[in-house]
């Protein structure tokens, strides 16, 4: 048996099956209801997702092939495009009935982050960039048009002999921002997988703009983390990460 650690999961392997289990009560209901909404996505979108059942610990799915994301062309770069124009065109209210986080439980959980944010992060940073970093947190704080991975990075994104071969992970999908997974391929990609995927996707000027705001965020995760943790390299290396960004 293999063990994979996560952030929200414990996760192992047994055989062809990837079976993960909750670290923590609040991820439960979000892991189980992967069970109820990957089944109904995954005919309508391009690539494959997980099919996840139900255990004893959790869930359980059988792997898909490819290893993560660490090159790509325009042709990646298209097919991303294609996924998440399909995923964001899904009807919101379905998929909340079929297990997506409504957006107003996100929002309320999102609206709390962002305080925190506010009169945690903000004070540490110098006087001048506060008006600055404030419209920031304000232009990301109530945008929720789609459903949306809310993860959608290199890590969960599999590839085997230069093509994508699945998309995982959506313990996190939610009706959201769909700038948050442009975030990644446009602005942390390699340049020719940001080419294709705009050629397919054709995101107007304002969603660019949002996940240019997202890819800024970054680093406030980790000051966050760091304040949290009592992790101080963390919030000296984020606050920098901060201050570079903006």
């Amino acid at each position: 048996m293999t063990i994979l650690e996560g952030w929200d999961s414990h996760a192992w392997i047994e055989g062809q099956w990837i079976h993960r289990a909750p670290r923590r009560p609040e991820v439960r209901p979000r892991l189980l209801a992967e069970t109820t909404l990957l089944p109904r996505l995954a005919p309508r979108l391009p690539l494959p997702v997980p099919l996840p059942e139900l255990t004893a610990d959790g869930v359980r799915h059988r792997m898909l092939l490819g290893e993560p994301f660490t090159d790509g062309d325009e042709a990646v770069g298209r097919e991303l495009g294609a996924f998440l124009r399909a995923l964001h065109t899904v009807d919101v209210s379905e998929a909340v009935l079929r297990g997506a986080q409504d957006a107003e439980t996100a929002t309320a959980e999102k609206t709390t982050l962002l305080q925190e944010f506010r009169t945690q992060v903000v004070p540490l940073l110098p006087a001048e960039v506060r008006t600055t970093a404030r419209a920031l947190l304000d232009r990301v704080a109530n945008v929720r048009t789609s459903l949306i991975h809310c993860d959608f990075g290199p890590d969960h994104i599999l590839m085997t002999d230069g093509r994508v071969t699945g998309v995982i992970d959506w313990t996190d999908a939610v009706i959201g921002d769909p700038a948050l997974d442009l975030c990644w391929p446009l602005n942390g990609a390699p340049e020719a997988v940001a080419a294709g995927l705009l050629e397919v996707y054709q995101p107007s000027p304002d969603l660019v703009e949002r996940s240019k705001d997202w890819a800024r965020l970054s680093p406030w995760y980790g000051v966050h983390r760091g304040l949290l943790l009592d992790l101080p390299d963390d919030v000296t290396d984020g606050l920098r990460g901060i201050l570079n960004s903006l």
